[in-house]
């Protein structure tokens, strides 16, 4: 399914702008400036060798293959996985948080929290609940300041944060510890650290009754390519983010330790003077970035194919932004109406295609600049896995590169719970339902006659009341968006409410989509992390290391020299880093910071051994009688209760080793590693 809500993709320009574009390309290659180095930006760690960070996250783009005969999506981009495995390590035991889907993966990722502690564990849409009882939607993507982004309304009733703290602040963002350092920092596509929407972000930011807020009423598609997506967050006095250049207070209210004095660039209308002084901005191919109707600037989100971002990425890499982040949308739809493409269609292969040739590009743009493996570091990763919904190819030995596939049937199915529920099982209660994939043995036994297969299925796979859901990092701060069951459902349907009846058929065939997120299945919730600079080591591929997004900050941070002002939830991936560019504290007790590591993990991820086993009986305890379910349920909140106090002893010590610098008790270890093993026998039913 498509990541964000549909506002999106790039076409390509007319062909006198082509034209004008290819001259403009073929002269900034030959006259592009050596990169400028924002001054004061020191990276202290890996010998002082990482002078630039590179991070990119795909949507939905997948290391192993969907269909064995066919590529993977990583395999069809040769110049990128060639660059991973020949200079770096990629993991591919790598997991992501619950539920699985794009804002809370993404942002899980850049914090190095899980959601329970940035606000975000449902994704990318969720339900809030108002003083009377109803409720109503607010969207994930909403600028890291803004309250919740509520569409149906201009007076919600809910104002808190939607970047919500465990002590209901605003959750602390991952630019400050770059921005501090004295480093400017890029966002390209990236979620909430840039403006999301033009309803809610632009009064956050610019003010209600400012020029961009006028913009947005006499001419919204245009606000949106001006003032969307696309930002750099500058350091403290750095003339870049001046006023002068359209520059705005960076602010951040609930900081830790304060935040002022700091300005930031948000919008193609601002960063591209900067970052292209020379004239517009173009992609890797010399198109004029705009969006599919000619608005010259921000494409839509669906609009960052490589080609766009990375191109952002370069630009501002050569003008003072050594920082950089940045997002990729996935290959297997046609952007941005569709429809999806199953495994080795000549769309999806053609997609990849053109990945390929634009990381191509990107490589060599950056090696001309003298940005490489040896001064870089490199992060690239995907937010979630998916799971493709679909008949047989045709032909059956077709690989996508020399024969191409074809579908006879393609698409999820879409599955209307009320009619199922009503008819299946008498039961009208009214509900909402964040439409994806509540009542819970009902829900349990309802059945759908697959319209692929012709099997019958069992649509509920796990069930998840608050008290497993806070087990699994998913309740915020915020009562009023705290869901009252999470169902995660049989990856081949999507969910929603409809009529309390099945008068239209409550089980369709949706052939626009074909590509299912946000559960818990493991081609869902399976991903990839890919590193490469100074200070990784040259691992090629490890399949064995156990990770997930909350360890990817904890990793850059340790390799980069700098330190959050807040606890990590996940830990640094030491097993892939070079001896010397770790702490002594980590290098002198490695066996037991990662049996401690290892260990912590397995308790405290939501897909770990512990997560897992807790939804099985979660589930079991909501498909049970009264007194089943109250003894489960009894069993879930000690486990919850020891849990959390065991995995703070465990990070407390993993953190002192990667950031004070202070040995991991191998003692100490042994003893918590016991309580681990414990907890875990516990947990089964």
């Amino acid at each position: 399914m498509s990541a964000r809500i549909p506002e999106k993709q790039s076409t390509n320009a007319s062909p006198t702008l082509t034209l004008f574009s290819l001259l403009l390309t073929a002269a900034i290659c030959l006259f592009r400036p050596s990169p400028v180095q924002a001054s004061g930006c020191p990276l202290n760690a890996a010998n002082g060798r990482i002078k630039h960070v590179i991070y990119i996250q795909f949507d939905n783009t997948h290391f192993t293959r969907d269909n064995p005969n066919v590529p993977s999506d990583l395999e069809q981009m040769p110049h990128l996985l060639n660059f991973l495995e020949n200079n770096g390590t990629v993991l591919t035991n790598h997991h992501t948080p619950l539920i699985s889907h794009t804002a809370n993966d993404i942002l899980t990722s850049f914090t190095g929290v899980y959601p329970d502690r940035h606000g975000v564990p449902v994704a990318n849409s969720f339900r809030y609940f108002n003083p009377n009882g109803t409720s109503n939607p607010g969207v994930s993507f909403a600028y890291w300041t803004d309250p919740i982004f509520d569409p149906s309304t201009t007076t919600p009733t809910d104002t808190t944060f939607n970047m919500l703290s465990a002590d209901g602040k605003n959750a602390p963002a991952p630019w400050v510890s770059y921005t501090r350092a004295g480093c400017n920092f890029g966002g390209v596509g990236t979620a909430n650290m840039v403006l999301e929407n033009t309803a809610t972000d632009i009064p956050t930011v610019f003010g209600a009754g400012s020029q961009q807020a006028q913009e947005v009423q006499s001419n919204q598609p245009q606000a949106f390519a001006d003032f969307v997506g696309i930002g750099i967050h500058c350091a403290a006095g750095d003339s870049l983010c001046s006023t002068a250049n359209g520059g705005e207070q960076d602010a951040l209210p609930d900081e830790p330790d304060g935040y002022s004095g700091f300005n930031a660039l948000f919008g193609h209308k601002y960063v591209a003077p900067q970052i292209s002084p020379s004239g517009p901005l173009t992609d890797l191919n010399g198109n004029v970035i705009q969006d599919p109707n000619g608005h010259v600037g921000f494409p839509g989100f669906d609009g960052m194919s490589a080609a766009v971002s990375l191109s952002y990425v370069a630009a501002m890499q050569e003008h003072g932004v050594p920082v950089t982040f940045a997002y990729i949308s996935d290959a297997h739809d046609k952007h941005p109406t569709g429809p999806a493409y199953g495994p080795g269609e000549a769309g999806y292969v053609a997609a990849l295609a053109a990945y390929d040739d634009a990381f191509n590009k990107f490589f060599t743009r950056l090696a001309q600049d003298g940005i490489t493996k040896d001064n870089a570091l490199f992060i690239v990763t995907a937010d979630e896995g998916d799971h493709f919904v679909g008949g047989a190819p045709s032909p059956a030995n077709c690989d996508g590169i020399h024969t191409p596939c074809t579908y006879a049937q393609i698409g999820e199915i879409n599955t209307n719970l009320a009619g199922l529920l009503a008819t299946e099982r008498s039961n009208s209660t009214p509900f909402t339902v964040h439409s994806d994939h509540a009542f819970a043995k009902d829900l349990a036994a309802l059945t759908a006659v697959n319209p692929i297969t012709g099997n019958t299925d069992s649509i509920s796979e796990f069930l998840a009341d608050p008290v497993e859901m806070k087990l699994l990092h998913m309740v915020t701060a915020d009562p009023a968006r705290t869901p009252t069951l999470t169902m995660f459902a049989d990856s081949n349907y999507f969910l929603f409410a409809g009529a309390p009846n099945c008068n239209s058929p409550c089980v369709v065939e949706n052939p626009g989509f074909a590509w299912n997120h946000g559960d818990v299945q493991s081609d869902i919730s399976t991903t990839w992390l890919g590193m490469v600079g100074p200070g990784v080591e040259n691992n090629r591929i490890d399949k064995r290391t156990w990770s997930d997004h909350t360890d990817i900050r904890p990793t850059m941070m340790l390799l980069l020299g700098l330190q959050d002002d807040y606890s990590h939830d996940g830990r640094a991936l030491v097993e892939n880093l070079r001896e010397s560019a770790l702490p002594s504290a980590v290098r002198h007790s490695s066996l037991a910071f990662t049996l401690l590591a290892s260990e912590y993990k397995q308790i405290t991820a939501p897909v770990g051994k512990l997560g897992l086993a807790s939804l099985a009986v979660s589930t079991a305890a909501l498909k049970g009688d009264d007194p089943t379910y109250d003894r489960l349920e009894n069993r879930l909140i000690s486990v919850n209760s020891k849990r959390d106090a065991l995995a703070a002893k465990m990070i407390k010590q993993l953190e002192d080793a990667e950031f004070n610098n202070k040995p991991v008790n191998p003692f100490s270890v042994l003893q918590l590693v016991f309580e681990a093993e414990s907890l875990l026998h516990q947990v089964h039913p």
